[in-house]
């Protein structure tokens, strides 16, 4: 029988990652994105997923324990930190407003700048969720130069689409989400032969072992304070 295959055509473009150092790339970087998301808020998805708790984090750490990735002396290690982790990250999400379509998976390696302005690729992960998931990722350095770098997106981003900075605390959240999710995207693919050779640490004992630690980090990253801005 005639099978049915969906697809997408776009122009090639050619690109660098974007000089987040440069608040003049910044200031470009947050009017797009504010755009894109004043799109995005205008409609709602009608099969892609939503980003919640439940999917990227419990989904996640169900799988990761049911299979053989974790070694055995670092599963309870890896059970508790992801309990108590995903415990407080709920309460996170309890009370948040309904999310519009996003990136979804906003990180410098799926920016190509070019000609002063930014191509959005690899729309994979598209979701609907909170809009600062397209903007903490952009984020790097101390919390001082972060909340610099958020100051000068929320700027720009300001004048094209509004913005609720209750979500700011979401930050550390969607990091560790991100984590435990990230792990586990891996995990899912492993029968694809080009897994084990792009991740070939994934089944290391160092790798589960600074997996666990980063975890624990990310439990003290969340009594911290939101960031200012």
């Amino acid at each position: 029988p005639d099978t049915e295959f969906r697809f997408a055509l776009f122009p090639r473009r050619a690109g660098r990652p974007p000089n987040i150092e440069d608040r003049d790339v910044l200031s470009v970087m947050g009017r797009a994105l504010a755009r894109i998301h004043s799109t995005g808020g205008s409609q709602h998805f009608t099969h892609r997923p939503s980003l919640t708790s439940q999917r990227l984090g419990h989904e996640s750490r169900a799988f990761l324990l049911s299979s053989n990735f974790i070694p055995t002396e670092l599963v309870d290690a890896y059970e508790s930190i992801t309990e108590h982790l995903l415990q407080r990250i709920d309460t996170f999400f309890a009370d948040q407003p309904t999310g519009i379509r996003i990136h979804g998976d906003c990180h410098l390696g799926n920016l190509l700048w070019r000609y002063d302005a930014p191509n959005f690729v690899d729309f994979d992960d598209t979701q609907t969720g909170p809009p600062i998931q397209d903007l903490w990722m952009l984020l790097s350095g101390t919390r001082e130069e972060q909340e610099s770098i958020l100051s000068d997106l929320l700027e720009a981003y300001s004048m094209f689409c509004s913005f609720d900075f209750r979500t700011i605390s979401l930050i550390e959240p969607l990091r560790t989400l991100r984590m435990i999710h990230h792990a586990a995207w891996i995990g899912r693919r492993w029968n694809d032969p080009a897994f084990p050779l792009a991740f070939p640490w994934f089944n290391d004992i160092k790798y589960w072992s600074d997996h666990v630690l980063s975890l624990r980090e990310q439990l003290a990253m969340l009594d911290e304070p939101a960031l200012s801005v």
